[in-house]
Formats: C-alpha cells, sequence, structure tokens
C-alpha cells in the first residue's frame, strides 16, 4: 500500500484500458517497424533520454507527492498525487493532437467509471486533463492527467501502545 504499489497497479488498469488503441509510429525505414502499436508505458522516469522521441507513443507514471494527514476530530487520511503524462506522434497535426486527447480521454473515462483501482486507492476529485496547445513540438504531442489517490492508512504503531 506504497505509492510504488499504487503506480504497479495503476500501470496494469492504464495498460489494460488502452492495449487496443494503435497510435502512430515514427517508422525507421531499415527496421521496418509497424507503424502503429499502442503506447508503451513507463513508470517516474523514461529509460533514456532518446526515449523522449524513440519510444512514442507512451505512457508515463509519475508519482508527485503524498500527504498523511489528520484534522482533530477527524479521521486520518493518506492521499498521493500522481501525473499521467501521454505522448503521441504524427506527420499530421491535427491528427497528433487528437491522439492525445483520445488517449487521455480513454483513461479518464475508465478512472471515471471505475472510480476504484487495485480495490485499495479510491480516485479523488478533482481529476485534472490538459493537452498542451504548442505547436512547437510536432510531429510530437502531449498532454497529461494529474490524479489524486485515496491511500490505505498507515497506522501509529506508538498510539496503538497507549490507547
Amino acid at each position: 500500500m506504497t505509492p510504488l504499489d499504487l503506480l504497479d497497479v495503476l500501470e496494469e488498469f492504464v495498460r489494460r484500458e488502452t492495449k487496443d488503441m494503435l497510435l502512430p509510429v515514427r517508422v525507421d525505414r531499415r527496421s521496418g517497424e509497424p507503424k502503429e502499436r499502442p503506447a508503451e508505458i513507463y513508470k517516474m522516469r523514461l529509460p533514456t533520454k532518446k526515449a523522449q522521441t524513440e519510444r512514442v507513443p507512451y505512457l508515463l507514471l509519475q508519482y508527485i507527492k503524498s500527504t498523511d494527514t489528520q484534522e482533530p476530530g477527524q479521521e486520518p487520511e493518506s492521499v498521493c498525487t500522481v501525473r499521467i503524462v501521454a505522448a503521441t506522434y504524427s506527420e499530421d497535426e491535427s491528427e497528433g493532437a487528437t491522439c492525445v486527447l483520445n488517449l487521455l480521454t480513454r483513461i479518464r473515462v475508465a478512472l471515471l467509471k471505475d472510480g476504484v483501482i487495485g480495490e485499495r486507492y479510491i480516485l479523488k476529485p478533482p481529476l485534472e486533463m490538459i493537452v498542451y496547445p504548442d505547436g512547437t513540438t510536432a510531429p510530437y504531442y502531449l498532454g497529461e492527467m494529474m490524479t489524486e489517490w485515496e491511500m490505505p492508512v498507515v497506522e501509529s504503531e506508538v498510539q496503538k501502545v497507549w490507547q
């Protein structure tokens, strides 16, 4: 029930929800790779600097922060923020931006429908999504979603002794 476990569960969820989405790929004429494939999924960072362009399309799941609080008279709460970055490729600028929107929307709708992943992580509103309007990155297109998750609370062993 750590942020690492949340990232693993989210990776599995996102993979299941996007595996049938075939997105344009920059074709290396020598290797003969396919022209479309589902987005690859990475956690925290891309494997290399070159992957920023060579592994497109991809989704990057990034832990941002955790907050543990307990207001007077309230139950303790544990929240984790995870950013989902989407990158797509297309020679057609309209298609490239639409691919990012489509990919993020697929994840957004699935998260809002389910509300819970891994039977222990609860999505907290608001769910924020942005597709970057900057046209200078063409033929690569980016967007992101910020998610907040209610996590199982870690109970203090010291407090248990004193109760």
